[in-house]
């Protein structure tokens, strides 16, 4: 199912939620119960209940934001050291040039056409992806330079696979979930409490009072939905791609 059709179920569903408990409420209400006699201490907890969630709302969206570009930022960091092991074993003989260069395309390969499926299916990084790296780390180092300007160039190479391996283990801890459980059982039960105070304020079956508590609810729906669209950098909706090392490598498409 798709995720938008998700967010569309999700947000009509509250709104249905809300109109039909407003009916209900209203059918059991008694004949002389006036809404206009809501006390002013309700209304007042009420405003402060959705001030308060609407700041968690936005640190939490915040949050996996931010967890979502520092996914990004791996993948980019990853790209880069692999492009720049890529240009500067140009120093290196021919043999010892082109098999490096042959294992980070494959190492590549690897990621954007295997590996990234894997991630957003299952959440972890391949056991090849891993081989193919150590292989690239193992020519690297095992090269024993026979010239100042290869000497020059060998310490920089071994920085760049360490960058490299150190991207890739960024992008291992950021394939799950950010947000604790115990922070989704707040967002949930805060979202039931914001609205649920909305009934306690006495809504009845206007036209305009509906279509602003469901309003309402599909906004809080929406803003759910979206924390948890980001809650997983690699695996939903609007994830960190595998752009950069198609640019790096742009004959990895071919």
């Amino acid at each position: 199912m798709s995720e938008w059709l998700v967010l569309a179920l999700a947000m009509a569903a509250a709104c249905v939620v809300v109109i039909i408990i407003t009916f209900l409420r209203e059918r059991s209400a008694s004949e002389d119960e006036d809404p206009s006699e809501t006390p002013d201490v309700i209304e007042y907890m009420t405003m402060w209940i959705g001030v308060v969630y609407a700041i968690v709302l936005g640190l939490a969206i915040a949050g996996v934001w931010e967890a979502r570009s520092a996914a990004q930022d791996h993948v980019q960091a990853e790209a880069q050291a692999l492009h720049e092991v890529s240009e500067r074993v140009q120093a290196y003989p021919p043999d010892a040039r082109d098999r490096i260069r042959a294992d980070v395309n494959a190492y590549v390969s690897q990621v954007v056409d295997v590996e990234w499926k894997t991630m957003a299916d299952h959440e972890k990084l391949t056991q090849r992806g891993t081989d193919l790296l150590d292989r690239i780390r193992q020519d690297v180092t095992a090269y024993q330079p026979k010239t100042d300007f290869q000497a020059q160039a060998y310490q920089p190479l071994v920085e760049q696979v360490a960058a490299a391996d150190q991207a890739r283990n960024a992008r291992a801890d950021s394939t799950g979930a950010t947000m604790p459980s115990v922070v989704w059982f707040g967002l949930l039960a805060g979202g039931v409490i914001t609205i649920g105070m909305v009934f306690a304020l006495q809504i009845r079956r206007t036209t305009r009072e509906l279509i602003l508590a469901g309003l309402f609810s599909a906004l809080i729906a929406f803003l759910l939905f979206l924390i948890w669209d980001f809650d997983a950098p690699y695996s939903r909706g609007i994830t960190a791609s595998a752009q950069p090392f198609l640019n790096l490598f742009p004959h990895i498409k071919d």
